[in-house]
């Protein structure tokens, strides 16, 4: 097992999604602030948060659900993503692509 949470792949896509989510939300509109931008921002952050706070804990089955808590933050962050469409265009960030989201991952490396 990695020494840290930070010497995890999947941690590290975690925190990489949560700068470029960060960026792509600096784009949106004033009127996204407390909306959009505010959700998508928390969302992705608690992604990474979810990875560390899990690692740290003491059982594998505390550890599976807070993996599980990150899973869901992932797939609000995606949901969150589709709606981005009518504050900037989604050709742009490096957030649409598939392999940007950290989830896959952690199911991996969890077997």
């Amino acid at each position: 097992m990695a020494e840290s949470f930070k010497d995890l792949v999947v941690w590290q896509r975690a925190v990489q999604m949560s700068l470029e989510i960060y960026k792509l939300t600096s784009s949106f509109p004033a009127s996204e602030r407390f909306g959009l931008t505010n959700q998508l921002r928390r969302a992705s952050v608690s992604v990474a948060s979810n990875i560390a706070e899990g690692y740290g804990k003491s059982s594998r089955g505390e550890y599976v659900s807070f993996l599980g808590h990150a899973e869901a933050q992932t797939a609000k962050s995606r949901r969150n993503l589709s709606f981005r469409k009518g504050c900037t265009s989604a050709r742009k960030s490096p957030c649409t692509r598939q392999n940007l989201f950290p989830t896959k991952s952690a199911a991996c490396w969890l077997r």
